[in-house]
């Protein structure tokens, strides 16, 4: 057999400790499938002394995790320490630079800094993978360069953060609402302390970003992704969607087009979405996350799974070792850098669809007239219109939703702009769109 693939290691946390212990527990199955050994040969945390219940003292220890990249024993250095920019950005830099592969699961790096990273990789002729980056254990990144490969793919949409979904999931099986579920959630480890990146879609538009380079073959744009997180969604909006046959979930979804000038545009959003009950995302609870690729010869396509967790996390980190330990070097957004198109942002107003309208209003005459006037001024047509009880036990406020029929989004951005400022609504309104089956 083959000398061993050497790795270096840096970020010993929850899926740090996962990859050592997959590597040390799955080691002779790893080195027939990957055609030699992979041996961890150095290691960085922030903390030496930490338990991490592992036996880490085979292992070279760095306090400067910068120096992995250069050691003359490491082949690829593996970075699982996260953030945009600071310790993980530099030694994905000094990886590159001493032409040695790196494998992260860091999709805050990748979403603002991939394109130079790949641009340094194929530079070095090196591997730069990230499997891990985006929804866990799912081959989502390697079904779409691999799998689909010889499709156009239209469209690219799913769950891509568990933290939301299992809040989503809770409130639909328990009738809570948001605060209760997030704090029960933040209890049991499955969102953090400051929740803010995943329950405002910051983390989800991470991925899609991603998601969308590979799919589409545009220079990734995390930038120009539009995002609107979940705090906003009742208990009563739950209740509501279900009557309706609909569940709620926070949904990415990217695609491209062509404006009337030619020239090729990238849609992409993060937003809660009705899903119809027959849709496959809607019976996605809990954690999990999935994906769904739509591609011209293959159809839809869904990869669904644990989104995060030391296991999952760790599989996608190893498997992208074990391909370069079989010598796949390969594009990292699958197409050179120099041939990703710059595609500017997708102009949604002429998007057309339906879409779930919420409003928190004053319990008195004319409110409702006012509303109707708006939707009717603005061209929005409405399929059914629901007025709830009181938003709370002594509050004088009503819930009023509504269902729209298919319409341009522009129509209903101008019905939210008549609105804009009315007195008779204490809280801007909330805006769904549908995802039919």
């Amino acid at each position: 057999m083959s000398e061993p693939l050497r790795i270096a290691l840096a970020g010993l946390g929850t899926v740090g400790g996962g990859v050592i212990r997959l590597i040390e527990t799955n080691a002779a199955l790893i080195a027939r499938r990957a055609g030699r050994p992979i041996a961890i040969t150095a290691i960085s945390a922030r903390n030496r002394s930490k338990d991490r219940g592992v036996d880490l003292s085979r292992y070279a220890w760095e306090d400067d995790m910068v120096i992995l990249g250069e050691r003359p024993d490491v082949d690829v250095v593996v970075e699982l320490v996260g953030g945009a920019d600071g310790p993980a950005l530099a030694l994905a830099r000094t990886t590159f630079e001493a032409g040695k592969a790196l494998v992260t699961a860091n999709k805050a790096m990748i979403a603002h800094h991939g394109l130079e990273l790949a641009t340094r990789a194929e530079a070095a002729k090196v591997a730069f993978k990230f499997e891990a980056a985006v929804a866990g254990g799912i081959p989502a990144i390697k079904g779409l360069r691999e799998g689909a490969a010889a499709n156009r793919i239209e469209r690219v949409y799913g769950i891509l953060n568990g933290t939301c979904n299992y809040i989503l999931s809770t409130m639909e099986d328990t009738g809570r609402d948001f605060a209760d579920v997030l704090a029960e959630a933040q209890a049991k480890g499955y969102a953090e302390a400051d929740p803010t990146f995943d329950i405002d879609g910051i983390d989800a538009a991470h991925k899609l970003s991603i998601l969308s380079s590979i799919a589409f073959g545009t220079a990734i744009d995390f930038r120009n992704v539009t995002a609107t997180g979940i705090r906003r969604v009742l208990a009563a909006d739950i209740a509501q969607a279900d009557a309706l046959g609909y569940y709620i979930r926070l949904i990415g979804m990217a695609e491209t087009e062509v404006d009337e000038a030619g020239n090729r545009r990238l849609f992409q959003r993060i937003h809660p979405h009705l899903v119809h009950r027959d849709h496959p995302l809607a019976h996605v609870d809990g954690a999990t996350n999935a994906v769904v690729a739509e591609g011209n010869f293959v159809g839809r396509l869904l990869f669904q799974g644990a989104g995060a967790g030391d296991g999952p996390t760790a599989s996608a980190v190893v498997a992208d070792l074990i391909d370069i330990a079989r010598g796949d070097v390969g594009a990292p957004f699958s197409i050179p850098v120099s041939e990703l198109d710059a595609a500017a942002p997708a102009d949604t107003g002429h998007r057309r669809g339906k879409a779930y309208l919420r409003f928190t209003v004053a319990d008195r005459p004319g409110v409702l007239a006012e509303i109707t006037a708006a939707m009717r001024d603005a061209g929005v047509s409405i399929e059914s219109l629901i007025q709830k009880g009181r938003a709370g036990e002594d509050s004088d406020q009503v819930l009023v939703a509504m269902v729209t029929h298919e319409g341009p989004e522009s129509a209903i951005a101008e019905a939210m702009r008549l609105l804009e400022g009315s007195a008779s609504l204490s809280a801007p309104p909330l805006v769904m769109h549908i995802l039919e089956e």
